[in-house]
């Protein structure tokens, strides 16, 4: 003890030092509440807490908190509780809107994912006869797949790209191509430590606290901050079978996808692993780096295979197999195939590692990097849109509104709703099946950014105008009434979980739900 309080004592100086010479305005409260952690005012701290992968906003918080522990975070969030002042939980910085920001004049980041090194915050704990991995909220999901892969292990479903956070995927849903088997991954989750908005951290699962259970998970970081998980493994496949189709018809191409995704719960080697799908609206698309199938030397050419409306639509696969299947493998992939309407001639396939396929979008991030072209506007608009309206999507924004020109992949693919929990917090399309559409653009000058932002506008007020149901994944809405309208039914429990989780409102201001007022009295 005597340790920590040195450094306490020597932390708090250092602060009050700077705010002396500086003239910077802290939060007083978090001067002792002893944590073993860190706790900066340092400029480009702040700066890098300031801005997201969006870049489409800015927050200005007054300090930055790296915890060692999970009862760093309690002590941060019980100090605001009490004061109070904003608390955003921070991990890869991805979010797109501002959601993790502060946006107050006084409030903390709690940086999870640059946590200085402590029993919780720096452990993955992988258990092979439970099948499970204990892991901190801020680790990426690249650093689970690392620690599990040792063990032959690995979790069920995914995100397209891995160096996300634990604890920021599970506040949204969590979704890639295996969600149509395995469901999202807060469907894969079987137990959660979370510090709530009170600052009391609490252990939570289907059968303790599952109310706050049910809430955190897909909850936008409205009832709690998470600080460990526990998500479900299984045995890692070694290598995958990656193909990719073209389709110049979309009611086919929609027609295949559902057969693939109704082929769920079936055994392995009668379904594929991974459904996914994207658009093309352009030929310039075909090189991006969603599509590093199509080699420059021999390119596609859209108008030489009669697409519809001018637009294809490529379906993209996967099969996982290991060294006792390799053999049977293609014969397994061909069974499939001959069951769907793609256009002959444009089936492209490759192989590779399981991990470098699951990995597949960090090697195209570096090379943006190198060009710099990552770290640019990102106005990327996520829609679950119901099955039954996904033709009048596709009339009216793929060869509508959209042009010839889109800036980014988009992304389409289907999903099955009995794999989600309605008990969560996330709401989606009251439908068996709906699709994920995905624009993920970038905007590299102001002129691009306003277009895009414009036509993302355009999109909204179309599905608003014809009735399609949709419903924004990564939502972001700057009133009360439009949060009500997207939770729709389920808004009355999502604000009675509000007021029982976090009575003060100082969680995930950023979202912009509710809002924090610091003089706001407590009937307790």
């Amino acid at each position: 003890m005597a340790v920590n309080n040195n450094k306490l004592v020597l932390l708090t100086f250092a602060i009050c030092r700077l705010i002396v010479t500086v003239g910077l305005t802290v939060v007083p409260e978090l001067l002792d509440v002893g944590l073993q952690g860190r706790l900066s005012v340092d400029t480009w701290e702040l700066e890098a807490a300031s801005v997201d992968f969006g870049r489409l906003s800015r927050g200005e918080p007054s300090e930055v908190v790296h915890p060692a522990t999970a009862e760093d975070v309690a002590r941060v969030v019980k100090a605001a509780f009490e004061s109070p002042f904003a608390v955003s939980a921070r991990g890869h910085g991805h979010s797109i809107n501002g959601q993790a920001m502060i946006k107050e004049k006084k409030g903390v980041v709690i940086e999870m994912g640059k946590s200085d090194s402590g029993e919780d915050g720096s452990s993955i704990r992988v258990s092979e006869k439970g099948m499970y991995v204990d892991v901190w909220g801020g680790k990426l999901w690249i650093d689970v797949l690392s620690a599990t892969l040792e063990y032959g292990l690995a979790p069920m479903s995914w995100t397209d790209y891995l160096y996300l956070s634990v604890g920021g995927t599970l506040s949204n849903a969590g979704i890639s191509g295996q969600t149509f088997n395995h469901g999202p991954q807060i469907t894969n989750v079987y137990e959660l430590d979370v510090v709530t908005g009170k600052g009391e951290l609490v252990t939570c699962s289907e059968d303790r606290n599952s109310e706050l259970f049910h809430a955190v998970l897909g909850g936008l970081g409205q009832f709690g901050i998470i600080t460990r998980a526990r998500i479900a493994l299984e045995p890692a496949p070694h290598r995958v079978r990656w193909i990719r189709v073209l389709y110049s018809n979309f009611a086919r191409f929609c027609k295949d996808q559902e057969y693939l995704i109704s082929l769920h719960g079936k055994a392995a080697r009668e379904r594929f692993d991974y459904v996914e799908g994207f658009v093309i609206v352009d030929e310039g698309l075909i090189n991006n780096w969603r599509s590093s199938f199509f080699s420059a030397s021999n390119p596609v050419k859209i108008t030489s295979l009669n697409a519809d409306g001018g637009v294809l639509y490529c379906l993209e696969i996967t099969k996982n197999y290991d060294q006792g299947n390799a053999d049977s493998v293609d014969e397994e992939i061909q069974a499939l195939l001959k069951k769907l309407n793609f256009i002959p001639t444009s089936v492209f396939t490759t192989d590779l590692p399981y991990v470098d396929f699951l990995d597949r979008v960090h090697k195209a991030e570096l090379k943006l990097r190198s060009k710099g072209l990552w770290d640019v506007p990102h106005p990327w608009l996520n829609l679950f849109v119901p099955k039954s309206r996904i033709g009048d999507f596709d009339k009216g924004v793929f060869k509508g509104i959209l042009g010839n020109k889109t800036s980014g992949p988009i992304l389409i693919y289907p999903m099955n709703k009995n794999k989600w929990d309605q008990r969560s917090s996330v709401v989606t399309p009251e439908e068996d099946v709906f699709y994920l559409v995905a624009f993920l653009r970038s905007a590299l000058d102001t002129e691009t950014l306003e277009y895009l932002t414009n036509q993302n506008r355009q999109i909204l007020k179309f599905c608003h105008d014809i009735e399609i149901k949709v419903k924004q994944y990564l939502p972001h809405y700057t009133t009360q009434q439009e949060w009500m309208d997207h939770f729709g039914d389920k808004w009355p429990q999502f604000n009675a979980r509000k007021m029982q989780f976090d009575p003060r409102r100082i969680l995930a201001t950023g979202q912009q739900i509710f809002q924090f007022h610091p003089s706001l009295t407590l009937n307790m």
